[in-house]
């Protein structure tokens, strides 16, 4: 006869798929309570055993297991989670402090488990943050300090990567990887990342990743442009707790993307209007609607702005691009003026700006993923402008995967995962 699980020990395998937060809100009790059974300054009582059975039999009925999970940081609308996802992972934690990016994000992924908010605010990772095998980061660049660094040497005292990246989000995703030691982890970043404060920063980032955390780390610069009609460079920094043989040669890179035709509303009538969409981008006749056209006075001032920059040899200007072409990077400052691409729309006519469905499109975005209602054209913007390309995601995802099941299968042959 199997012995009966302890609430100790099943406190320890709940806490593998739910946060102390989540697992207070099952068991009826208050964080703290969950905090000091996990501490061992009180015992758990037995009547939390079946009510967290019940939750993981909740989580896993109706669909497979999980290949794997992982935690979305700095989740925006959720296009790192969505490639992983397509992998075979879950997500168990998520973290995003944009009110409105959380309106989108939880309106496509449900709310499964709470959106931790700002997540320099969480003080104790370990206990926090439940366990998981990839950790999942689009985090922010910020310049970092490494004065003092030489002093504390010549004084002999500890600095590490909490004196290199104290104050930065960067060290946020160190103290958590540090913390929790996932089996790999992707952090997504602009291009520049590598140039930004003459190389410091990067360095900083590579030497924190493979000498503090001691994980296997390669990157690459990828452009989007062979996946959606848009040249989007992003660098990608995949690490590994342990050797693998992930190799970035594995990557199935199309031969020609497509062009904008691809994403752009038909407004020949023969689009219909999506469920989730109604008439917000599209009149019933199937055009685009007119206030997505420049005003005469925009266009004037566009045209006036890169006139003059091409006088002085500048390369200032407008984008404005036709259904056979590929766009310019779209940023999270589209919504201004949208000058980065505007659509041709026949001799004589002013363009127009992309629509948010366009620009969910444009980063690879299916047509089922929606826009909430609440969701301004102004947030729409600046939510698809700060995303990641997805398929570039969902490609990582799969040369990644082996390389995540080789650790947890290693780690599950070493005991160290719960097993009934």
């Amino acid at each position: 006869m199997t012995a009966p699980i302890e609430p100790v020990e099943m406190l320890r395998h709940a806490r593998k798929r739910f946060s102390q937060a989540e697992i207070a809100k099952i068991c009826d009790k208050d964080a703290r309570t969950v905090r000091r059974w996990e501490k061992g300054e009180i015992e758990p009582p037995l009547l939390i055993v079946p009510a967290l059975k019940a939750a993981m039999n909740v989580v896993q009925s109706g669909q497979p297991a999980a290949d794997f999970t992982f935690i979305d940081l700095f989740a925006g609308i959720g296009g790192i989670r969505a490639g992983f996802e397509a992998s075979g992972g879950e997500c168990v934690f998520t973290s995003e402090w944009n009110k409105w990016a959380v309106n989108t994000y939880v309106a496509n992924f449900g709310e499964k488990h709470p959106i931790n908010g700002d997540i320099t605010q969480v003080k104790n990772p370990k206990v926090e943050i439940p366990d998981h095998d990839v950790l999942l980061a689009g985090f922010p660049c910020q310049p970092f300090s490494i004065a003092g660094v030489s002093k504390k040497n010549a004084l002999g005292r500890p600095h590490g990567f909490e004196c290199l990246t104290q104050g930065t989000l960067f060290y946020d995703v160190a103290r958590i990887i540090a913390a929790k030691k996932p089996a790999a982890f992707l952090l997504e970043n602009v291009k520049n990342l590598i140039s930004h404060d003459k190389g410091n920063t990067f360095r900083t980032i590579l030497s924190v990743l493979k000498d503090e955390l001691k994980y296997h780390v390669d990157y690459k610069v990828i452009d989007g442009k062979a996946w959606t009609p848009q040249h989007r460079e992003r660098i990608i920094i995949v690490g590994f707790r342990e050797q693998t043989s992930f190799s970035w040669d594995a990557l199935k890179i199309p031969d020609e993307g497509p062009k904008l035709r691809s994403i752009l509303h038909r407004e020949d009538g023969t689009e219909a209007a999506l469920p989730h969409d109604g008439n917000r981008y599209v009149t019933a006749e199937g055009e685009v609607h007119p206030k997505y056209t420049l005003t005469a006075n925009l266009w004037k001032y566009l045209q006036d702005y890169a006139e003059k920059h091409r006088l002085k040899g500048n390369g200032f200007g407008f984008g404005k691009v036709t259904a056979d072409d590929i766009a310019r990077t779209l940023s999270a400052r589209y919504y201004k003026d949208g000058s980065e691409i505007l659509v041709h729309r026949g001799k004589g006519k002013r363009p127009r700006r992309l629509t948010p469905r366009e620009c969910a499109r444009l980063m690879g975005f299916p047509d089922s993923f929606r826009i909430p209602q609440t969701v301004s054209d102004t947030q729409a913007y600046k939510q698809f402008g700060n995303s990641v390309v997805m398929p570039v995601i969902r490609e990582v995802a799969r040369i990644m995967k082996p390389g995540i099941m080789l650790l947890k299968e290693q780690q599950a042959k070493q005991g160290i995962l719960f097993s009934n």
